[in-house]
């Protein structure tokens, strides 16, 4: 199920025959809500750079759909491969998908016993079990701090700079098991989530892909366009909001020669769109989501 799907697509305010990004296709569903608002002569274009993604979307062979298989961190390069200059919006649903998640063999959860790979793109890159067997414990450390938020991260580096040096950790549960010591005992998946969830980030670049995109996203969306951005944690978050508020996404202040705040878009709604109740007890992923929506300005 679509996290926010009628408040996000909605936020793009869709032009019967405009031009529309989806940078993340995932199972289809916003895309799908896209094309019913689109006329004959409009356009969608998605990015996934998983290759299962072309098999969740009944809507594959709409002619007005062009799906990329790509990064989104290469969304101008490819919108110019596709001979688009502009859009009228733009589409995230950020983070990691159910089918990804409930997919044991590709390591995104702790619920299974497979291999520790967590690859959104599994046709190259590092996998997590060769980030935990061969990162030094003081970038194990940064990670852990930076992305998963944990406060004990360089105790955790240090348990597993001193299991690896006994046997490589290949799989999820032999991670689990390493972590046993430091696990706290009424919060074991809320902290194991965020752990895996470091991992993750750093295997699929995840923020720094973001950054990207959003930067690029300044130079495509035409004046008066639409950036609607569903985000899952803080981090994300906090970097979308600095891009709409301020222009950069670490939060540094830019301004023109005149003074005047240097940001190419404006937020539309000043608070964050969350999921009621009712979505949240169908879909257990829209819990910690938020939704952003901005105007090219």
């Amino acid at each position: 199920m679509p996290v926010l799907l009628k408040e996000s697509v909605s936020g793009l305010e869709v032009k019967p025959n405009g031009t529309y990004v989806d940078v993340t296709f995932g199972g289809g569903g916003h895309s799908r809500e896209i094309l019913s608002r689109l006329g004959g002569k409009g356009r969608l274009i998605a990015f996934d750079q998983d290759a299962d993604a072309a098999q969740n979307g009944d809507m594959v062979g709409d002619k007005r759909l062009t799906l990329i298989k790509g990064n989104f961190r290469f969304l101008r390069s490819y919108l110019r491969y596709h001979s688009v200059g502009e859009v009228d919006g733009i589409l995230g649903d950020l983070g990691v998908s159910w089918r990804q998640l409930d997919t044991a063999e590709r390591g995104f959860s702790f619920r299974f016993e497979s291999p520790l790979d967590m690859r959104m793109n599994r046709e190259g890159g590092c996998t997590a079990g060769t980030l935990l067997n061969t990162r030094s414990a003081q970038e194990l450390s940064r990670i852990f701090a930076e992305y998963g938020e944990l406060g004990n991260a360089a105790r955790v580096a240090k348990l597993i700079d001193a299991a690896r040096q006994k046997s490589r950790i290949t799989t999820t549960k032999a991670l689990v098991e390493v972590l046993r010591p430091v696990l706290p005992p009424f919060d074991e998946h809320k902290y194991l989530a965020k752990l895996f969830q470091a991992l993750r980030i750093e295997v699929n670049q995840e923020m720094q892909a973001l950054a990207q995109m959003l930067e690029q996203a300044a130079k495509v969306v035409k004046t008066g366009g639409r950036l609607s951005i569903i985000t899952y944690h803080s981090l994300e978050d906090r970097m979308v909001k600095n891009f709409i508020r301020y222009g950069s996404v670490s939060g540094k202040i830019e301004r023109d020669v005149f003074g005047n705040l240097s940001t190419p878009f404006e937020a539309v709604n000043k608070k964050v769109a969350l999921p009621d109740e009712e979505e949240i007890r169908h879909n257990t992923r829209a819990r910690s989501a938020k939704l952003r929506v901005a105007q090219k300005i």
